[in-house]
């Protein structure tokens, strides 16, 4: 049985959402500045951009340099970071309660007053050039962007986040400001607060720190991509093969969601999935093995990884393909699923003990559906979750052609999902 956390919304004037889920038995507040505009929202020739700004903005203010940015956080035991996506953008903070103001204040003016000093984005520029470098460096992450760019094209959800050396070499000081007017404005913007917090005091805060900031963001118009069967390798030398093979999934809202998130955790989310009990515990062939499901607002992939010996790819490959056939064809054991909605509720409930998922659950949910979902509501979906339901979802998934599988490493030759 779950309790009722006390959620508040509320808009100000300019167009900027306002959340807030209190916490009464915590001491803590997390606070994210969200804004609707991720990498899928750039043309070509800014790729990366959103991902750049995210940077910038932490090189200092028209009142705070980057050593005092960092100073005032640090001088209250808080933390203050960001990150970029495909779909948003955040900026966020923890800080005890009381702190709140500080917070607010630290937020709104890395995103109102940013300087952008000529020497900071060439200082930056290398920065982000050695993290993407760091990326092409680990096989085991880059495998991922290598996927979504095999079943998705030119799409934009088919491009790295980082973007790539030569978008970010071309970006200067006036294609951030382009950008930032283009798509930084309050209507794009959603403050979701979880913790520690007081609604009204919030509104309060924010209303002070943004007043004079007005203006609508151009509309956001990318289109759904169109997913492919593809093959993709990359030779390089490797002491194992890293290897992603997956189809396209559900979007965020999609009404069977519950059932895709069972399938997830059945597949090889846990160490009690299918796959991570057959290839690792059973067999020994790989150290990580795994499934991740990843939403977006009109698609979704469903996507399993693997790292093992080149000798042994060739066996994991045909494991794994030969799980996702039979979770597809064979009836599912009651007890197993079952066991997967107990693993589901509970992974739910023990993650809203942090104040910064919750803060993230809001602000996801505002953005993918504009309403609250209270946890009785998600509990009951996932219970509702039925043997032919599952097995209809699996049967579009696992019975498209649109497959992708993408290697890094010595993988002797091509090879296709069969």
């Amino acid at each position: 049985m779950t309790m009722a956390v006390p959620f508040r919304k509320d808009r100000l004037p300019n167009g900027i959402v306002v959340l807030t889920e209190r916490m009464p038995h915590v001491k803590s507040a997390a606070v994210g500045l969200w804004l609707r505009v991720g990498s899928r929202d750039e043309p070509a020739r800014r790729a990366g951009i959103s991902h750049f700004i995210e940077h910038m903005l932490f090189k200092g203010t028209e009142r705070r340099s980057a050593e005092d940015i960092a100073r005032a956080i640090d001088a209250v035991g808080g933390t203050l970071d960001a990150f970029t996506s495909r779909e948003s953008t955040c900026f966020y903070a923890k800080v005890l309660g009381e702190h709140l103001p500080l917070a607010v204040d630290l937020l709104t003016d890395l995103l109102l007053r940013p300087r952008l000093a000529p020497e900071d984005i060439e200082r930056e520029r290398q920065v982000v050039l050695q993290e993407i470098k760091m990326v092409e460096d680990d096989p085991g992450d880059l495998v991922h962007d290598l996927f979504a760019g095999a079943l998705w094209g030119d799409h934009p959800l088919g491009r790295p986040v980082l973007g790539s050396r030569e978008t970010l070499e071309a970006v200067g000081r006036e294609e951030i400001r382009a950008h930032l007017r283009d798509f930084y404005q309050p209507d794009q913007v959603i403050v979701a607060a979880a913790g520690d917090v007081d609604h009204a005091h919030l509104m309060g805060l924010l209303g002070d720190a943004t007043q004079g900031w007005e203006g609508r963001a151009l509309p956001l118009n990318a289109p759904a991509p169109v997913s492919r069967a593809a093959v993709a390798r990359d030779g390089r030398e490797s002491a194992q093969v890293h290897l992603c093979m997956g189809v396209e999934a559900l979007p965020y809202a999609a009404p069977d969601r519950y059932a895709m998130f069972l399938l997830n955790a059945l597949l090889g989310s846990s160490m009690s999935s299918r796959l991570f009990q057959e290839v690792r515990e059973k067999r020994g062939l790989a150290y990580s093995i795994y499934s991740y499901q990843q939403a977006y607002r009109d698609t979704g992939l469903l996507v399993v990884y693997a790292g093992t010996a080149p000798e042994s790819y060739r066996q994991v490959l045909d494991l794994v393909w030969g799980e996702c056939r039979r979770v597809r064809d064979e009836p599912m054991d009651p007890d197993e699923f079952r066991r997967g909605k107990e693993q589901l509720k509970g992974n739910l409930l023990l993650g809203l003990e942090s104040t910064n998922n919750r803060m993230t659950r809001l602000a996801k949910m505002e953005i993918y559906f504009g309403r609250y979902f209270d946890l009785d509501e998600i509990i009951r979906g996932i219970e509702a979750v039925t043997l032919e339901g599952f097995r209809d979802l699996t049967a579009r998934l696992f019975g498209a052609d649109a497959y992708a599988l993408t290697t890094i490493g010595p993988v002797p030759e091509p090879a296709a999902v069969a």
